[in-house]
């Protein structure tokens, strides 16, 4: 898979964030919308997509999923889904992006977490650009796994390993 230097796409994304943030926020007054992914963390490398968290009521989650849903949103049938996570990929009239509807109060804040890690730490966004680089070509799956261990030992705390 291609990565891009962020110089290279984050302010399209930041963009695309503004224009697609008025009708979500309508949609679901609310919610709070986050941006997150490596479009938001400045220097990370990226495949170029956007990514936003809307975070609302654990209550309101199932009706915020249907909302969207009515909107032309369609869920993301290859990622982890809760009752309060849900991956809804935008309709193809709005510009791409993806939105992950979070319950208020779950475990999966953590996608805020890991972006304010990044956010306060360069080290971080440096060593996280060297491992999605290092499986950029290893398949989607090593790919997702790599990032995935780096992202649980950012959010535990723990130091990253030396990367080889």
């Amino acid at each position: 898979m291609e990565l891009f230097p962020a110089d290279a796409y984050q302010a399209a994304l930041a963009t695309r964030f503004d224009a697609v943030a008025a009708p979500l926020r309508a949609w679901v007054p609310e919610g709070r919308l986050e941006h997150i992914g490596s479009s938001a963390v400045p220097g990370a490398v990226s495949k170029g997509d956007l990514d936003l968290c809307l975070i609302v009521p654990a209550a309101a989650h199932a009706d915020t999923v249907a909302c969207l849903q009515a909107q032309g949103y369609v869920e993301q049938q290859d990622t982890l889904r809760t009752p309060e996570l849900c991956m809804l990929i935008a309709p193809a009239a709005l510009p791409e992006h993806a939105v992950q509807v979070v319950a208020a109060g779950s475990e999966f804040e953590d996608f805020l977490q890991f972006r304010d890690a990044l956010l306060a730490d360069p080290e971080l966004v440096q060593q996280y650009n060297a491992i999605k680089q290092a499986h950029a070509s290893s398949g989607e799956a090593a790919y997702r796994a790599a990032k995935s261990d780096f992202i649980a030992r950012v959010l535990q705390g723990q130091a990253t390993p030396p990367l080889a």
